[in-house]
């Protein structure tokens, strides 16, 4: 066999690699330069060269049926506020069930809202709404967690009951639990939009949980849930036309600038004024004295106990608990009134 091509070849070998349609004058032209080749390995050589120019060119898949709404960096930036609100919910039932609460955050994604549905059993779902935003979200626990939970309230050992199904005196258990968490989401988010959680329904089925069509892109966060030796998933589900107006407020950026502007004159006056009228609780302590517990027991009317407080000496003033001034006992017409001597040192 030749090396040789034959110029029908050649045409014939253009004709199949062009991309560009029916050869013109610039067909010509290269067929006029493919004159001068002497040997097929040399046109494969340039012809390769071509080729593999064309196949760098980069491509990425769309799934049209789950289009992003969200960038990677509001993703991040919507996963740093979950943290924040897992470590501060964690906080904040530890001291209300009085045993140690750990929550981790597992996953945070975009999904279309039925197949977040799909991924859930039996739970109770809290339907909530995030004023001043738009639209509701959804608070889900697992069965076994929340009854882990009410049990650990009671004072039992946090044992879990197989049922599917809340009684009326379980619910507002529940409902405080979950306003707990309420307050912590609403502090983490205080960096984009200061919203009021607010509990709208509490259901069981999640076929009565409609809060965005089926095909509309939702944020759904997961969190395992560790209360004492118990564990079980909770999730979030957000959707994306309640995060819309705020959705250049998760610049990672912008949110670094207004978490980290320092506080200013007028800052510091707005807080002042608001301290300045806040309620605080005062009191007196009169006087202490021990007494054993028969003695106690043994206490009537009119009997009178003897205090440890010296007359001369000042009694203490309590604010909120905590002794803030000495102060003395007076008379102005019939009301016992207290005059302030000094100050105490909180060291």
């Amino acid at each position: 066999m030749s090396d040789i091509l034959s110029q029908s070849e050649i045409e014939a070998l253009l004709n199949s690699l062009s991309t560009e349609g029916a050869a013109g004058a610039g067909a010509n032209d290269a067929t006029s330069n493919l004159r001068n080749v002497g040997s097929f390995e040399e046109l494969d050589s340039k012809l390769g060269a071509k080729a593999n120019s064309k196949s760098a060119i980069t491509y990425e898949l769309y799934d049209f049926r789950r289009p992003d709404k969200f960038s990677r960096e509001q993703l991040r930036t919507l996963q740093m506020l979950h943290e924040t609100f897992a470590r501060l919910a964690a906080t904040s039932l530890s001291a209300y069930l009085r045993t140690p609460v750990s929550i981790d955050l597992i996953s945070l994604e975009q999904v279309p809202y039925e197949e977040y549905l799909r991924s859930i059993n039996t739970s109770v779902f809290t339907v909530m709404s995030l004023p001043p935003l738009s639209g509701q979200a959804v608070m889900e626990m697992e069965f076994q967690l929340i009854f882990s939970m009410i049990d650990r309230l009671l004072g039992g050992p946090g044992r879990g009951i197989n049922r599917n199904n809340l009684t009326d005196i379980e619910k507002p258990l529940v409902r405080q639990m979950v306003e707990r968490m309420f307050s912590a989401l609403k502090t983490s988010w205080e960096g984009i939009v200061i919203v009021n959680p607010g509990i709208e329904a509490m259901e069981t089925s999640s076929q009565f949980v409609q809060i965005a069509p089926p095909t509309d892109i939702v944020v759904t966060i997961l969190f395992e849930v560790k209360v004492g030796q118990s564990r079980g998933a909770m999730s979030m589900c957000i959707p994306y036309l309640v995060l819309k107006p705020i959705t250049a407020k998760l610049s990672a950026q912008k949110w670094f600038v207004n978490t980290s502007r320092k506080t200013n004159q007028h800052s510091r006056r707005n807080m002042a004024l608001q301290l300045t009228n806040a309620v605080v609780d005062c009191s007196i302590v009169l006087g202490k004295c021990r007494l054993q517990v028969e003695d106690f027991m043994k206490i009537r009317p009119g009997d009178t106990l003897l205090l440890e407080q010296k007359r001369e000496e000042p009694l203490v003033m309590l604010v909120a608990n905590t002794p803030k001034y000495e102060v003395k006992p007076g008379l102005k017409k019939k009301k016992l009134v207290f005059s302030v001597v000094n100050s105490i040192d909180p060291s």
